[in-house]
């Protein structure tokens, strides 16, 4: 069964807003977990609008599950990855003043990059992966950075699905066949929520992990955080139908 890694970024986005710790950043994570959640993904970036360093710093005696920091690997950022130690880090190519992730990294110019600072990681034990677009050949040279994974950007899926499910989800099943002979693992995000997950689970091969947050955190807010983590962990058993 495809494992679900909970993004807790909105959480301290909306902390944020006001100040103090309402709500608390560290307890919703615990909760997450006691909740069912299989993993808490966190995307700390430059500004701290969010997930601010410290946070990353508190999480990671309390995650038990797989915690999992995102995240674009400058300096700042790999040096608070090989202080914490998490079991993943996944390398994002933000920029700055990126509202959110829109786009993979590309593999095959920053190829030399990528494969150092894979190797950084990987000496100390820690799981790499390396979010990409859909693409046999991004795919391809992740590969030969020597990334453990890919995760790849489902933002086109998401944005194609209702129109056509089947036209939207071609390229990923092709980018995951291309994975699973490469010898990569899978992972998967962005704009995966309720309606879209369960084809998504179904119809990619080899699909180990999915992120989720910014639609989880919105669905929360009608039907409860326990109740929305079982919502979504449910769209991800595989003898659901499609």
């Amino acid at each position: 069964m495809t494992k679900l890694s909970v993004n807790i970024n909105k959480i301290a986005t909306l902390r944020n807003a006001r100040g103090g710790n309402l709500p608390d950043v560290l307890k919703a994570a615990v909760d997450c977990e006691r909740f069912g959640a299989q993993g808490i993904t966190v995307h700390p970036r430059p500004d701290e609008r969010h997930i601010r360093y410290r946070d990353v710093v508190d999480l990671r005696p309390l995650v038990t599950t797989e915690f999992n920091i995102e995240g674009n690997p400058e300096p700042g950022f790999i040096e608070l990855v090989l202080s914490v130690k998490p079991a993943q880090v996944t390398l994002v190519p933000d920029a700055h003043d990126a509202l959110t992730s829109n786009h993979g990294w590309d593999t095959v110019t920053h190829r030399s990059f990528l494969t150092g600072v894979i190797g950084e990681f990987q000496k100390q034990g820690i799981r790499t992966s390396v979010f990409v677009d859909p693409d046999v050949r991004m795919i391809e040279a992740a590969a030969a950075t020597g990334t453990d994974r890919v995760e790849l950007y489902t933002e086109s899926y998401a944005a194609g699905y209702l129109a056509d499910r089947e036209k939207a989800i071609a390229p990923f099943i092709l980018a995951a066949e291309a994975a699973l002979k490469a010898g990569l693992g899978l992972n998967a995000g962005h704009d995966l929520n309720l309606d879209n997950l369960r084809y998504f689970a179904r119809r990619i091969p080899n699909l180990l992990e999915v992120s989720i947050g910014h639609a989880l955190i919105a669905d929360a807010l009608y039907f409860g955080l326990e109740n929305t983590i079982q919502l979504y962990l449910r769209e991800l058993k595989p003898w659901l139908p499609a």
